[in-house]
Order: C-alpha cells, then structure tokens, then sequence
C-alpha cells in the first residue's frame, strides 16, 4: 500500500492493516494521508465520535471496553483511539490502554489504537481527529476517544467528539469542589463507575447538584454502573443515546461547525511554524537561533528583544 488510490481500495475492502497504514500516514504527517481523505470527503460523518473522560484510576478503559462488547453483540463495528501519555524524553508511549482491552484485540469488527500525545495539552494528540476520519472510512458506526485524564486540559476532547462521557467514581467529596470548573462543563453525559462501592449514590446525587447550576440547553444525565460486572450498562447507553438524538439537530451541526473551524486554526499555526522554521533554519543554519538562545540563556539578552532580531523586526 504506497499510494492512496491502492490504500482506499483495500480500505473499502475492510482490510485492518490499510485502516494501520492511513493512521500511520497520519500520524508522521505524510500527505498521502491527507490525499487519502480529500478523495474520500464524501463518505465521512457516518460514524458516531464518543468521547470517554475523567480522572485517571476512574476506570475509563474497563467502561470503554464494556461499552465496546455491549455494541459488538449487536453487531456494530466498533473503533477504539486509547491517547496515552507521551515520555517527554524518549517521545514514547505506555499503550497501556491497549493491554487492558486485549480482549477484543482479536475481534474483527473493532479497531483499537493506541496514540501518543506527542507533548499537546489536552490529552490529544495532533493526529486524532485524522484518526477518527480513518476508523469513520473504515465503516466503524461508533469511535470511542478514551483521553489521558490529566485534569482541566480535557476540555480538548469536547471539540472533536459528538457526545462527551464525563466517568466518575464515589469517594471524589472536596475533590469534585476542585474538578468542577472547566471539566464538569465538558459532560454530555455523567456515569458513577463503580457503583458497587459506599458513597456512589451520594456522588450522584452531589453531581446532580451542580448540574442543576447550569443554563444550558442540555441537560447532562447522570447514572451508576459497573463496568468489571457490566451492570447498569443499559441505562447509560440510553443516555449516551438521547444525547445523540439531541445533536441530530441545530445544534449538533453548530458543535461540528466549532470544531471544522478549531482544526482549520490548528492546521494553519502548524503550517505557519513549520515554514517560520523552515525559513529561519535556511537563511541562518540555525547559527543566529543558537547564539541567541544562548544569550538569553545567559540573562544577556531578554526573549522579546531575541524574537525582534530573529525575525528582523524594529525594537
């Protein structure tokens, strides 16, 4: 599979390695990647993007994992990107996500992929979204985003998904007090994993009192489950449900308009820096960018006037 004509064929034929190879494409930045999607525009947007957020230790991959077997004995085919925390120093990931859900590793109808975040906040890396346009080609009717869980920086996940799950677990007391702001503003829908454990009716009911602070026009519901006894499954997947039949409307096509014009502003800085550097590096070896740095490393020369001189610009 070197060129895009041969990878969308074989993709069409629902062959997982040409699904491996568009991501891969994707994820090194390769424009046979973007070729691939240009060709393929038209058949996008049939796939359902569900995001699954929250504290680490929350149980994410168990309740993914339970919600991926619930949607494979109706015969759904399922994608799967598990984003993983990126070494900052050897650039690698843990894919722990991957190892916890080897049971459906096998499974024909699910696709499971393990990213890096490659050093961006929010808990995404660049290569997502092309991720999911890939799995949403390869014919997978829901694509399940599980994120790192570091925190606010979540908010991120809420402008690539259609349907944000928020998971929580009793015992959080003070601790939702400090979580509130930014994240619990991301929830399409609340789920107490878990629930099996004291105080989760009382975390509920603790959620349910903040929610009712908000003047949105969803109103996110919040329900108990299981996921290592795959109990109280149903309730959340109706939820999850009604939240999608909400988004089939005005305002679901205003979330996808958002995040159209966020990814367009991602693609350009990129672009813009790239070629910053690129043009920078040519004209100067990187000779006057290292001397500066190590003036400004030294305290004898501040970063602003730095930045006037490397681009030339009057102080």
């Amino acid at each position: 599979m070197k060129t895009p004509e041969e990878l969308i064929e074989r993709l069409k034929a629902g062959e997982r390695r040409a699904v491996a190879r568009l991501i891969t494409w994707a994820e090194r930045e390769d424009e046979r990647a973007a070729e691939v999607f240009k060709r393929e525009a038209h058949s996008l947007g049939r796939a359902h993007i569900m995001g699954v957020t929250g504290a680490p230790g929350s149980g994410k991959s168990t309740l993914t994992n339970a919600l991926t077997a619930r949607l494979r004995a109706q015969g759904k085919r399922v994608g799967v990107v598990a984003v993983d925390p990126t070494s900052p120093f050897t650039g690698g990931a843990i894919l722990g996500d991957r190892v916890r859900m080897n049971e459906l590793a096998t499974d024909p109808g699910v696709f499971i992929r393990s990213m890096g975040t490659r050093g961006h906040l929010g808990g995404l890396s660049r290569a997502t979204s092309m991720a999911l346009r890939a799995l949403d080609l390869a014919g997978c009717e829901v694509v399940f985003v599980e994120t790192v869980g570091v925190g606010q920086s979540e908010v991120e996940v809420m402008h690539i998904c259609h349907t944000t799950l928020m998971v929580m677990v009793p015992g959080l007391g003070d601790d939702i007090q400090a979580i509130k702001a930014g994240v619990m503003e991301v929830g399409d829908v609340f789920v107490v994993n878990q629930a099996d454990r004291d105080g989760a009716r009382r975390t509920a009911r603790e959620i349910n009192a903040m929610l009712d602070l908000s003047h949105s026009a969803w109103r996110p519901p919040v329900t108990l489950a299981s996921a290592l006894k795959r109990e109280g499954l149903d309730e959340l997947w109706e939820a999850l449900e009604s939240h999608r039949a909400y988004m089939q409307g005005e305002r679901g096509f205003q979330r996808r308009v958002e995040s159209a014009e966020r990814e367009l502003l991602s693609l350009a800085q990129e672009q813009l820096t790239r070629h910053l550097k690129e043009g920078l590096l040519t004209h100067t070896n990187g000779a006057e960018l290292s001397t500066l740095a190590h003036l400004v490393a030294r305290h004898e020369l501040d970063p602003y006037s730095a930045l006037e001189r490397l681009l030339g610009t009057p102080s």
